[in-house]
């Protein structure tokens, strides 16, 4: 059985405890209560209801890393807890990115801040997501002697998360201007936004956890994971505009929010003049009919062939890479983890 698949088993069932321990004491107190009762709120409809890949990863990270033998109840616990911490960023993020994208669906639901009642409120909302981390850190581990590199990597991850949220937001700004659409930029907001946080992060922390600390160690962990974070990407992107909503959770908007995605960078030197220009003109309309006659030009262009190709090329060289890594890492580690995104459906 997959490290990952017996961890996810008992992963859910942490989420109520780590919860009250954030909210108990000041749903006593009366002159917060009302707004801790917010916080519980916010947690609840933000925190649980994803895959849960990023957390279950600590977990089953941790399990390779002991080698000769299992991880005992303590461990085990902790790291799960570890693991809903970064369950916990990812909240903070897609809250706040999707009052920045504009977004209507986040999960099968609306968009928190889309909520009756709720408004910009959730942009506080997203930072109390955040400052929760550090709570839950420094109750269950501050005695830990890795208690200072997990902090430092949570903040760490957050300063890098938030630089590749700014050159996604720069480069997709009102004017439509595809000289800024290049595979250079397109792999730095992947690095950044997404594949620091949802890759080396749960990684390193379990390493943190296992003793492992030495700088090559965690070099190789992140060449490898970073490249794992931008094929994962480039599936979101694909399934932003071939997915559909009630299997990937959401409303795809990449098209209309002139987003730097896969598809168009891919797209732009493949195509002729007048394709060119109907993707000037619709590229970028927050209109439903335009983004369908992108969608056209990405079907003369047999875009879905093109990301098949790309899928099956990029999961190949990532398990050569893993295979040729000279590290003391299990590769079993980052080959479980590619095995759970390769070819997904949501």
């Amino acid at each position: 059985m997959s490290a990952f698949k017996s961890i996810s088993e008992g992963f859910q069932t942490l989420y109520v405890e780590l919860r009250n321990d954030l909210v108990r004491d000041g749903l006593q107190d009366s002159k917060i209560a009302d707004g801790m009762q917010h916080l519980q709120k916010v947690l609840d409809y933000n925190v649980p209801g994803g895959k849960c890949n990023r957390g279950v990863m600590v977990a089953g990270s941790l399990k390779y890393l002991l080698p000769g033998r299992e991880m005992n109840q303590e461990e085990e616990k902790k790291a799960i807890i570890l693991g809903w911490c970064v369950e916990w960023l990812q909240a903070f993020f897609l809250v706040a990115d999707d009052i920045m994208d504009q977004s209507s669906m986040r999960r099968g639901q609306p968009c928190w801040y889309l909520n009756k009642g709720i408004g910009l409120i959730a942009i506080n909302d997203s930072f109390w997501i955040e400052s929760t981390i550090y709570k839950i850190l420094k109750k269950y581990f501050r005695n830990d002697p890795y208690y200072i590199n997990v902090v430092e990597l949570f903040h760490e991850t957050t300063y890098q998360t938030e630089i590749g949220q700014t050159l996604d937001l720069l480069t997709s700004s009102d004017v439509v201007d595809f000289s800024r659409f290049t595979l250079e930029r397109y792999k730095a907001i992947v690095q950044y936004k997404t594949a620091y946080y949802s890759f080396y992060l749960p990684v390193a922390l379990a390493m943190y956890m296992g003793g492992i600390c030495d700088e090559g160690s965690h070099a190789v962990a992140k060449s490898i994971l970073l490249e794992m974070g931008e094929y994962f990407q480039v599936q979101d992107d694909f399934l932003d505009c071939y997915g559909e909503p009630a299997v990937i959770g959401k409303v795809g908007t990449d098209i209309e929010e002139n987003k730097c995605s896969w598809l168009i960078v891919q797209a732009l030197p493949r195509i002729n003049e007048e394709q060119r220009e109907i993707l000037k003109a619709n590229y970028g309309c927050k209109d439903p009919a335009c983004a369908q006659r992108v969608k056209e030009v990405y079907k003369q262009l047999n875009m879905e062939k093109v990301f098949r190709d790309y899928e099956e090329e990029s999961y190949q060289k990532l398990m050569k890479q893993i295979e040729s890594a000279s590290s003391s890492l299990p590769s079993g580690m980052f080959v479980d983890f590619a095995n759970r995104i390769y070819k997904r459906k949501y």
